[in-house]
């Protein structure tokens, strides 16, 4: 995290581009960008930028590990509060997993943003290593956030997928290509200079013309004649065609290296990052740690990334030549050389990075041992890009060997509204031998795909107790797929009417949960405890269970999870029972912000969220919710029709709802699921077309729901459909800067 955020120490004998700095310096527009292949010194650029402004910088250096949305914003977040600390709830709405939270946790971010006591600048530096569209479409949703005198600055290789045109055209962009980087004669021979080279008039002349101002070419040459080159040869030799870059590093400077030096060089240009254990590692060798710090002193190859001198990396064009000379000259010891790396990563506790090391080895057996070990961590942790990266990798003839993956890609789906894949994935792991030991310990992989198969309940209640009884039978005693097993037998317990199994199993999952760190399990658990008391009047204990959930959902920022709506729901019960309808209002709000999450990918719980809202709805009088929660709920049914108790109840709560008066669909509550999925995105700047983009919906659809949206909240533009949806709850005005109206029209 402290390399990440730390603007680069500024080498010595780089020049600075006054002119383009003083114009930086002067601009009010609310993105710059500075775009050039590399070696253009865009990096550079910023950091005497940095030294000249009197403004604080926020910076953020950014790699392909960094290609997750969520990862994107926590370090922006976290490059903000470097400058001015922002409140915690920031950093816990940017945990755990969630569909729908992205538009939500950019916005809480951009508030954040346009909250700042004083102008920054904020740098995500080497934006090209960024490459999925949800991270650029953050980038894009953050820029209207950006408060008077602040800018977020970005480099980046080649120009980025961001609605440059349109904000050229509303002149809120301050462009920086290579025609304002490249040297003139005159900082030619200041770079030359400063690395110990000074040329005749001529020379240098004919040196600045055929590099074209090219920094880096320049500094190569410079190198070369160091390295024992006649001025002249290399002046005439060099051509700042990037095409020849390759061929002339490889003859005009690696040559002129000692053998053991470039062989350092080359073999070690493999690790994104470096220090002098790991370097001792990977070349099998010692004292690495000492040639690094001469590299770092005696030239431009590697930059240090810390003030304590132990964490290096190369400069990104030199870095790049190095690994194009060493897969040109020695590609056969390229495995040899991660597989090393990975080891070294995994001796000092570093697993992602071993991940990435291990991959580039083919090593695709302790990959997956990786992943099955790594993967449910990420997920809890709300990188699930990350996670389905990871299972990228694997090709769907390789989950007969590891089918633990398949297991995790197929909870993935059902976590995420994909549950024709959950199930497909999950045949791909059913009955599969697994070619290297679980994770959990236990013998064989027919236990995880029981524990899924019971929560997706595919096949009815009985079946789910099966699927759940097998599993318990099988799981290695310490596996963290008991209390996810223990809760999947409680709630089918409970659909049979089973009620003190049920609880006896809940009470078991709280047990293993809690000790396991199975906080989810745990708060649904609790919530299941709570509705059982309840129907049985025990409504002391209920309020006991339902503020237990609320407390771990709480601790653990967990409230963007769907399960969370399961205790939202229970506590609203608790608080009508109480005679607190403001209250219950409040929690139910909660509820519906999480409805676009569910749906028949766990029917149990869509199910009986859609229960506990249609009754609390009828109890407040509001019918037009509950026909509206109830015809959703009914749709789950038909498509899971075995749901024990849960029909029952449902079709006794529709005749209620049928015998109810009120209007139809004129209320806030009377909101769908896919008009609470598109409600977030009216309140950022977003037009209707990117938001049907964002969405994979047609922009007429957005329209149509958007239309509905505004008649539901009695509102007649989409700001006053936004101030009604605060007000009632279904938006946190937190999520909006406290200044400015961002929103744009359709």
């Amino acid at each position: 995290m402290e390399v990440k955020l730390a603007a680069p120490l500024v080498r010595p004998g780089t020049v600075a581009k006054t002119d383009v700095i003083a114009q930086l310096r002067a601009t009010r527009v609310p993105v710059a960008t500075v775009v050039a292949p590399a070696g253009y010194g865009k990096t550079t650029l910023l950091a005497r930028w940095a030294e000249a402004d009197s403004r604080p910088f926020a910076w953020v250096q950014l790699d392909g590990r960094d290609d997750d949305p969520l990862v994107f914003l926590r370090y922006i977040a976290a490059a903000i509060h470097g400058v001015e600390p922002l409140p915690s709830a920031i950093f816990d709405a940017l945990s755990g997993p969630s569909r729908t939270g992205q538009a939500t946790r950019v916005m809480r971010v951009g508030a954040a943003l346009a909250a700042v006591d004083r102008p920054l600048v904020l740098v995500l530096d080497d934006l090209h290593t960024v490459r999925k569209p949800s991270c650029l479409e953050v980038l894009a949703e953050l820029v209207p956030y950006v408060p008077a005198g602040s800018l977020i600055a970005v480099t980046s290789r080649e120009e980025p997928t961001l609605p440059i045109a349109r904000w050229r055209m509303q002149s809120q962009v301050h462009e920086v290509g290579v025609a304002d980087l490249r040297l003139d004669k005159q900082e030619a021979d200041q770079l030359l200079k400063a690395a110990g080279v000074e040329l005749e008039a001529g020379e240098l002349s004919q040196l600045t013309e055929r590099t074209e101002g090219w920094p880096a070419g320049l500094y190569l040459a410079a190198l070369s004649i160091q390295a024992g080159a006649t001025g002249a040869a290399s002046v005439g030799t060099f051509s700042g065609d990037d095409r020849f870059v390759s061929d002339y590093f490889r003859l005009e400077l690696l040559s002129r290296l000692p053998v053991a030096d470039a062989q350092f060089l080359t073999h070690t240009s493999i690790l994104e990052r470096m220090c002098g254990a790991l370097c001792d590692a990977v070349l099998e060798t010692t004292g690495s740690a000492l040639t690094l710090e001469t590299f770092e002193r005696a030239n431009g190859f590697i930059v240090g990334l810390d003030r304590r001198g132990e964490w290096y990396r190369y400069h990104h064009l030199f870095g790049q030549l190095l690994r194009n000379e060493f897969e040109h000259s020695e590609p056969d010891i390229g495995p040899a050389l991660n597989r090393r790396a990975m080891a070294w990563c995994l001796a000092n506790e570093l697993p992602e990075q071993a991940l990435v090391y291990g991959n580039a080895a083919g090593d695709k057996r302790t990959v997956a041992g990786l992943v099955d070990a790594l993967l449910l961590p990420a997920y809890y942790d709300g990188r699930m890009e990350t996670a389905e990266e990871w299972l990228s990798w694997f090709g769907e003839d390789e989950f007969a060997d590891y089918p633990a993956l398949a297991v995790y890609g197929a909870w993935l789906r059902a976590l995420t509204g994909r549950p024709e894949e959950a199930e497909r994935w999950l045949a791909l792991a059913d009955g599969a031998t697994s070619a290297i030991p679980l994770s959990d310990g236990s013998a064989t992989i027919a236990p995880w795909v029981a524990t899924l198969r019971a929560h997706m309940m595919g096949n009815g209640v009985d079946r789910a107790l099966a699927d759940a009884n097998l599993a318990l039978d099988q799981l290695a005693s310490e596996s963290p797929w008991i209390p996810v097993a223990l809760g999947a037998r409680g709630i089918a317990h409970a659909l049979l009417g089973e009620t003190e199994r049920a609880a006896e199993d809940f009470e078991a999952t709280i047990e293993t949960g809690l000790v396991g760190g199975a906080f989810e399990d745990v708060f649904v658990a609790h919530a299941h405890l709570a509705l059982l008391a309840a129907r049985q009047g025990a409504w002391g204990e209920a309020g006991r269970h339902a503020d237990a959930a609320q407390d771990l959902v709480e601790t653990h920022a967990l409230g963007e999870y769907s399960t969370s709506a399961l205790a939202n729901v229970v506590s609203a019960r608790v608080a009508l029972h109480e005679g607190r309808r403001e209250d219950a209002r409040a929690w139910l709000a909660r509820a519906h912000r999480l409805r676009p999450l569910l749906d028949h990918g766990l029917p149990w719980l869509t199910v009986e969220i859609g229960i506990e809202l249609v009754r609390a709805h009828l109890a407040l009088g509001e019918a037009a919710a509950a026909r509206t929660v109830l015809t959703e709920t009914e749709r789950v049914v038909e498509l899971r029709p075995d749901l024990g108790t849960l029909v029952a109840e449902l079709r006794e709560l529709g005749d209620h709802v049928t015998a109810s008066s009120g209007p139809t669909g004129a209320w806030a509550m009377s909101l769908t699921g896919a008009e609470l999925r598109l409600l977030p995105y009216l309140a950022t700047h977003l037009t209707f077309p990117e938001i049907a983009t964002r969405l994979f919906i047609s922009r007429n659809t957005v329209k149509t729901e958007a239309v509905s949206i505004y008649r539901k909240l009695s509102a007649s533009s989409r700001s006053e459909a936004i101030e009604r949806a605060i007000e009632v709850g279904l938006l946190e005005s937190s999520i909006l800067p406290p200044v400015a109206n961002l929103i744009q029209k359709g």
